[in-house]
């Protein structure tokens, strides 16, 4: 029990810090602390970081960060790709799943420690979808739907798939695709991870997943008590040394679940 309250508390104070970047720790933490398959950790980890979520989505909202429209399309289309992604892993092997899910997290991690530094020959001019002015709202044109809906399609797809929240495909992916102040992307990512999750888990209940209680909720309490500390932390900090930090740790369990792919 005291491993699942150290796992629950470790990946609540990563997404505290990151914002919406630790829900990918969760799987591998279940996997490797508790020796679970991805199958297994998949809906425990999706209710933890849905929960989560969901808390930094309310202060989003408070703050008046989190553009709902954009949120709301995002989680229309991942919705039903959950159920798709759910459907994949039931065919293909727990190996196969732990190599796919640590291919994911290299990915991860380079694009992590990509952003973390400036990159002033990546203006924001060149957004393809834009942010009104006047209002700071996205000026919704055909061509800002169907790449905003394009990334909840993947988001879906990977949450099913996967067992994760998502954040790591909608941040960036809105960090290059708009103009919004990062600040409101992350709150808008924290609010489609909120909803999707709970149609990740009920994918995974209708495609056979249990629910151990035992495990459930001593997870899910240390996870919101790990994320109010991280939240504390992480004004402490600078952002380009949590988001290097954060890389280098997703690299090392990136590691360890292609490893766990081989069956070695």
């Amino acid at each position: 029990m005291m491993l699942v309250l150290v796992l629950g508390a470790l990946v609540g104070a990563v997404l505290g810090l990151t914002g919406a970047g630790g829900g990918i720790l969760a799987v591998p933490a279940l996997v490797n602390g508790l020796g679970w398959t991805v199958r297994e950790a998949a809906p425990v980890a999706l209710i933890a970081v849905a929960a989560g979520a969901a808390v930094g989505a309310l202060e989003g909202f408070r703050r008046g960060l989190v553009r709902y429209r954009a949120a709301t399309l995002i989680a229309l289309c991942a919705m039903p790709m959950t159920f798709v992604g759910g459907w994949l892993a039931l065919r293909v092997p727990a190996n196969g799943l732990a190599g796919i899910f640590g291919g994911v997290m290299l990915i991860v991690a380079w694009r992590t420690w990509y952003n973390a530094a400036p990159h002033p020959d990546r203006p924001q001019a060149t957004a393809r979808c834009r942010v009104d002015p006047a209002s700071g709202r996205l000026i919704w044109t055909p061509v800002t739907m169907v790449l905003v809906a394009q990334v909840g399609v993947l988001t879906g797809l990977l949450t099913g798939l996967l067992g994760v929240g998502g954040g790591f495909v909608i941040v960036p992916a809105l960090r290059r695709l708009t103009n919004l102040p990062v600040q409101s992307i992350v709150a808008t990512s924290l609010l489609v991870i909120a909803l999707t999750g709970i149609s990740g888990v009920v994918s995974t209940l209708v495609h056979g997943a249990q629910l151990p209680a035992a495990v459930l909720w001593p997870f899910l309490g240390a996870l919101v008590l790990g994320m109010t500390l991280g939240r504390l932390l992480a004004g402490r900090l600078s952002g380009q040394m949590i988001q290097r930090g954060f890389a280098l740790m997703v690299l090392l369990i990136a590691g360890s679940m292609l490893w766990r792919a081989t069956g070695l």
